[in-house]
């Protein structure tokens, strides 16, 4: 659709008016026990229209895209700015809502559409053929979501910026059963290589070795130990730290929940304006930024929702807490610096603080030597549970697998191994950072009201840490 004409075309009395097209396909395909299970393909598309009336901003999504459907759309949106602006907490201007011009598209090697539905459906029958490792395998799966989604917004004030995504997330897991006791292997724990990529990602001999290996380690897993509980070192892996990212430091840090806007529904944090530049959050090894620049990363983009453009910004440097994840609008509420985070998941919702790529950045050690440095730890690996409370501080994780490190080496595997503690706490005992990091994404952090499902980014190291205590299920 003509975006530019439509807006042209429309008469009201608002200050300022964005139209927001958004357009997204969405294909489902799994393979369970080698029979294909699920083939869906979705669309969905809209119109986001968005005015500043009197200090305040209104939002009116419509999937009629007729003139007469969104110009309903603009009118509803400024009753609902006028209703709200008398009670408004803070007065908003187009200074919110800066002029953007540009395009953004994923780094794709070969387009979505190069593979068939037959050719993926034949890599994930091999796939779970491949976990069959043993009798005492009990079900096998493959999935993949392909998700293309494409963003246009134009404002009165002069924006116009278009962005495409393309988008995979792959999910491969094994369940072993025998004598009561069932285990279940999945490739990084629901968290697996959700990328902006394209079809390279179905390729097959890597999907096999995978999926292979997972069935090993889930019949592997019948016959261990439980992890042991007491407090000791703490070895955690790329993909376990991305969830500890997330919990521990991505959602504290959201401005809206520091202001009390999400306490009712997804909850508050610990975290306090005054906090920032003088709390230490961990140790001088701990330095977080926000980055939606990284290639192939879930939550890459140009632009936020606002207009405002991307950059990466330190989050934490030195374990000092310096910046918080705020959009334009929790700037000017808190007067804080931010970031480029005021994100909508869809042409229906109105953007609000999200997280995009929240990443831990690399340190100087290498693993083997991290290993060799613990005389008494644990390994884990591939988030299986979690719990936080309201404020983001006291955390449980439990994983899926766990190899105890004993006088600097790996040995037995110990299964249901969990670990809790407090946030400050937990990333003070930070001892060493890994040089190398891995990215993952998920598809399904939620937040708001109404809710909103977005994507979010994290590329983690291997993390060690000092004094954690640790507990078998």
């Amino acid at each position: 659709m003509d975006l530019q004409r439509t807006l042209h075309t429309l008469k009201g009395s608002a200050d300022w008016v964005s139209l927001r097209h958004v357009t997204e396909k969405t294909t489902y395909r799994m393979v369970r026990d080698e029979k294909p299970d699920r083939n869906v393909i979705s669309f969905d598309q809209g119109v986001m229209v968005e005015v500043l009336v009197e200090g305040h901003f209104g939002f009116s999504g419509t999937s009629d895209l007729s003139s007469a459907g969104i110009k309903r759309a603009l009118d509803k949106a400024i009753l609902m700015a006028k209703a709200a602006s008398s009670h408004k907490v803070h007065n908003f201007s187009v200074d919110q809502r800066p002029i953007a011009k540009g395009t953004y598209k994923s780094p794709v090697v070969k387009p979505l559409d190069s593979f068939s539905a037959k050719e993926i459906s034949d890599i994930f029958v091999d796939a779970t053929r491949a976990m069959k490792v043993s009798d005492k395998i009990v079900s096998r799966s493959a999935t993949a979501m392909i998700v293309e989604t494409h963003f246009h917004t134009v404002t009165s004030s002069g924006s116009d910026f278009e962005q495409s995504f393309s988008i995979v997330n792959t999910d491969f897991s094994a369940t072993a059963a025998a004598g009561g006791e069932t285990q279940t292997r999945s490739d990084s724990g629901g968290l697996a290589r959700c990328l902006q990529v394209g079809a390279e990602v179905f390729d097959r001999a890597s999907i096999l070795e995978r999926s292979k290996k997972l069935a090993e380690e889930a019949v592997e897993l019948l016959s261990a130990d439980n992890c042991p509980d007491t407090s000791m070192d703490l070895l955690l892996a790329p993909d376990q730290m991305t969830l500890q990212v997330h919990e521990s430091i991505g959602h504290p840090l959201e401005y809206d929940r520091i202001l009390g806007d999400e306490r009712n529904y997804a909850g508050w944090s610990f975290v306090k304006p005054e906090d920032f530049g003088h709390l230490q959050y961990g140790s001088k090894l701990m330095n977080v930024t926000f980055d939606p620049t990284i290639e192939d990363a879930l939550a890459s983009y140009a632009f936020d929702d606002s207009g405002h453009p991307a950059t990466k910004e330190f989050l934490i440097h030195n374990g000092l807490l310096v910046r918080g994840l705020g959009g334009l609008e929790s700037q000017s509420r808190l007067n804080l610096p931010g970031v480029a985070n005021s994100r909508s998941s869809s042409w229906n919702r109105a953007p609000i603080d999200r997280m995009a790529n929240i990443n831990l950045e690399p340190g100087t050690s290498k693993l083997e030597d991290m290993i060799a440095s613990v005389e008494r730890g644990v390994f884990m690996l591939a988030n299986k549970s979690w719990s936080i409370d309201d404020y983001r501080n006291k955390f449980q994780f439990g994983c899926e697998y766990g190899k105890l490190i004993e006088n600097g080496k790996l040995t037995k595997t110990v299964k249901n191994p969990n670990y809790r503690g407090t946030t400050v706490k937990f990333w003070n005992n930070l001892k060493a950072v890994s040089e190398n990091r891995e990215t993952f994404g998920s598809p399904y952090c939620g937040k708001g009201e109404p809710n909103q499902v977005i994507r979010v980014g994290h590329t983690t190291p291997y993390c060690l840490f000092a004094d954690v205590e640790v507990f078998g299920a």
